[in-house]
């Protein structure tokens, strides 16, 4: 059982999931302690922790352990309260449609992103076009959601923000992978707009991995190497 006191985060530099919870910590002023994890040869405490899934991100909270980004995203906004910071809206309906656009995220775009990792040929071309249909359908969610304001949760970085956000560096480096466009700026102004503003702000800087590195990881997952004994 672990025993662990304070707050510590299993993490993975390349992981968006993981960045998430990392920017959901530097929103509410958390002081944490970060482990790094090499997922070829995974430590006795993340598989004790999460026996189920056995993956990143995993918080441990005074002896307690919270797995699955979004998951941690809701507890980290629950429990730390004192600077008065709100990831999730207040209002139960705006609060749903914030879970909705964060799950589409999940349950969409990043399947389609590792099936572009894998995808030759003509299939390159119809996962793209996939692509774009999903980041459409964003760039209106932000519309709607942002209500003309800076964030899809208005004035200040929100749920939606962290799970979209956390995936730009990963579209940048499938980009430069794959050969291929993912985001259009004639059909997705708005979200080239807010990608900007969300990566310049301070709670983000220094989160996500550069794009180069995270290129890497990308092409060794591809050539399946990664899991095999070295460097994480």
């Amino acid at each position: 059982m672990v025993s662990t006191t304070g707050v510590k985060l299993l993490g993975a530099f390349y992981s968006p999931y993981v960045n998430r919870v990392q920017i959901a910590f530097n929103l509410k002023s958390v002081d944490f302690d970060y482990v790094e994890e090499t997922l070829n040869s995974k430590s006795n405490l993340l598989l004790d922790c999460n026996p189920v899934h056995r993956k990143v991100p995993v918080v441990i909270h005074d002896g307690k352990i919270i797995c699955e980004s979004l998951i941690i995203v809701q507890y980290i906004d629950q429990v730390w309260t004192d600077n008065g910071y709100s990831i999730l809206p207040s209002d139960p309906s705006d609060r749903a449609v914030a879970r909705f656009w964060a799950a589409y995220v999940d349950d969409k775009l990043i399947p389609l992103m590792k099936e572009l990792l894998a995808a030759e040929g003509e299939e390159k071309l119809a996962v793209r076009e996939r692509v774009e249909e999903v980041m459409v359908a964003l760039e209106e969610a932000f519309v709607k959601c942002s209500k003309g304001k800076a964030y899809f949760g208005g004035d200040n970085i929100g749920y939606i923000d962290i799970a979209l956000g956390s995936c730009l560096e990963f579209l940048k480096a499938m980009q430069k992978i794959s050969g291929q466009k993912l985001v259009d700026e004639a059909k997705t102004p708005n979200l080239v707009g807010w990608a900007e503003r969300f990566m310049s702000s301070d709670s983000v800087k220094n989160v996500l991995p550069e794009t180069e590195r995270f290129v890497e990881v990308l092409r060794r997952i591809k050539s399946n190497s990664f899991f095999k004994p070295g460097p994480a």
